[in-house]
């Protein structure tokens, strides 16, 4: 009687979404987290100055808004609220008084602003925005599957397998072409590669269907909420227990990894064969980030005042300046780097004491990386809000490696949890119709190393839930519109 159904290794979003999805069907299950609060990198702390709230890892949250699995859930009956920005994401040019671009929630606003490329952008966001829910549906699981909406999807593939740099070809002005650019930069890839217009689509796609909001009070109150629903279904979480070999797991039918590959094949052991051992050990992993939190005096000094209506910032320039920032990850690091930057707290006056404000930023390093570049990403941040070094009350500077020693799942600071390429968004991290099986029975892997990949969404957990719920306990009920 003691025996648990379910456990589950690490509680990031993919974690307590796989917790929850079990324990919704009923089932015991209890979550392990090594460290002393959950939510792996959706964390929010104290970094640089008490009383200055900086989000550990990610800040600005579309996918968590948009994600299928949150959508059904009370997660706001838990304290989760939001806070919706005026604009989703503002992109500096030069001149910096003049030059910038706002990415607006409104299609036809957004389009407005970019001017003779106005009907370019309509063109291409406005058919997958008539049915957007769907293209999720179908994108946000395995993508070796018969899609539930085949003419969205395929709309969306003609649009996302050729490079952002390719399709920000359509482009005539500065302004549409810097703010495609600055949306291709999350994938982590050269703009150069084939089918980053996919990540590109989908970051755009959410501003104009659900916006860029993030959560009141930090990123921290994600997990919180979903740890509370959890319990409340009756599920347990223990933070502080490190899960390293076999011999650390409870008795359980069923265990779920939220982590990386690796951390999979150590607690397999000998049981995992040969071939599928060989095949995660080829998975690759992308970029590193270099990460930088701020307490600051007074908000950032922009040129150009729009910049204040969003949240989240693309510190880039044009197209060619974020295309050179992006293509050196392997080798030197760019003299002008792109900067994704958020500034949540002149929106939640909660995140810093009463006239101060916080920031936060990373730029992509080579996978592993360890230089300080805070010179060269400070003064990019200068030459678009001169004056900024002056507000800097304190800062802390987390490197690619430091991000690996926080969570295994971000080798070499790779927050995807594994380089979204093409392939890899067919085989990850290996090539099979449920990649979250593994060839033991009642091991499964549910971390961001899975599809649909990394991002706040909770889907790979959700997935990985069902399919253990199909494979082990014979319920298909508990899926959205498909059991695996």
């Amino acid at each position: 009687m003691s025996k648990l159904d379910a456990v589950v290794v690490g509680s990031g979003p993919n974690g307590l979404s796989a917790a929850i999805t079990l324990a919704r069907a009923g089932l015991r299950v209890q979550v392990l987290e090594a460290h002393a609060e959950t939510g792996g990198a959706t964390q929010t702390r104290e970094l640089t100055l008490p009383g200055f709230k900086n989000d550990w890892g990610s800040a600005i949250h579309p996918l968590a808004v948009a994600s299928p699995a949150f959508r059904q859930w009370p997660l706001h009956a838990f304290g989760l609220d939001w806070v919706y920005p005026e604009s989703p994401a503002a992109h500096t040019l030069w001149p910096a008084s003049t030059g910038g671009v706002l990415l607006e929630r409104s299609l036809d606003a957004t389009a407005d602003g970019l001017g003779r490329d106005g009907p370019t952008w309509k063109r291409l966001f406005g058919p997958l925005l008539h049915d957007w829910e769907g293209l999720l549906h179908d994108i946000l699981r395995p993508l070796l599957r018969i899609p539930a909406h085949p003419i969205t999807l395929a709309q969306f593939g003609l649009r996302g397998l050729p490079s952002a740099h390719a399709v920000a070809g359509l482009f005539q002005t500065p302004e549409a072409r810097g703010l495609w650019a600055g949306l291709a930069a999350h994938t982590t890839l050269p703009l150069t590669t084939a089918g980053t217009s996919a990540m590109t689509l989908v970051l755009g796609l959410l501003a104009h269907a659900v916006g860029w909001p993030f959560p009141k009070g930090g990123a921290q109150a994600i997990p919180r909420a979903m740890q509370a629903y959890l319990e409340f279904l009756g599920g347990e979480v223990i933070t502080g227990v490190s899960v390293q070999r076999p011999q650390d797991l409870p008795d359980a039918r069923v265990v779920l990894v939220d982590s990386s590959p690796a951390v999979l094949l150590r607690l397999l052991g000998e049981r995992a064969p040969a071939s599928y051992r060989a095949a995660l050990e080829r998975f690759k992993y992308g970029p590193g980030v270099q990460k930088f939190d701020y307490a600051l005096s007074g908000p950032v000094p922009w040129l150009d005042e729009r910049v204040f209506r969003s949240a989240t910032v693309h510190i880039g320039g044009t197209l060619e300046e974020v295309t050179e920032s992006e293509a050196n990850h392997a080798g030197r690091i760019a003299p002008r780097p792109f900067v994704l930057a958020a500034q949540q707290s002149l929106f939640d006056p909660s995140r810093a004491p009463a006239g101060k404000q916080t920031f936060w930023a990373y730029s992509h390093v080579p996978n592993g990386n360890s230089v300080d570049i805070r010179p060269q990403v400070e003064a990019q941040i200068e030459r678009f809000a001169p004056g900024f070094s002056e507000r800097i009350l304190a800062r802390t500077v987390t490197t690619a490696p430091q991000v690996q020693a926080f969570s295994p799942v971000m080798q070499g600071g790779d927050l995807n949890g594994g380089a979204a390429t093409l392939w890899q968004l067919l085989a990850r991290p290996n090539l099979a119709l449920t990649p979250y099986r593994t060839p033991v029975r009642g091991f499964y892997l549910c971390s961001s190393s899975t599809p649909p990949g990394g991002g706040v969404h909770g889907m790979a957990g959700y997935h990985a839930a069902l399919t253990a719920l199909h494979d082990e306990f014979g319920l298909r009920e508990f899926g959205l519109r498909e059991t695996p």
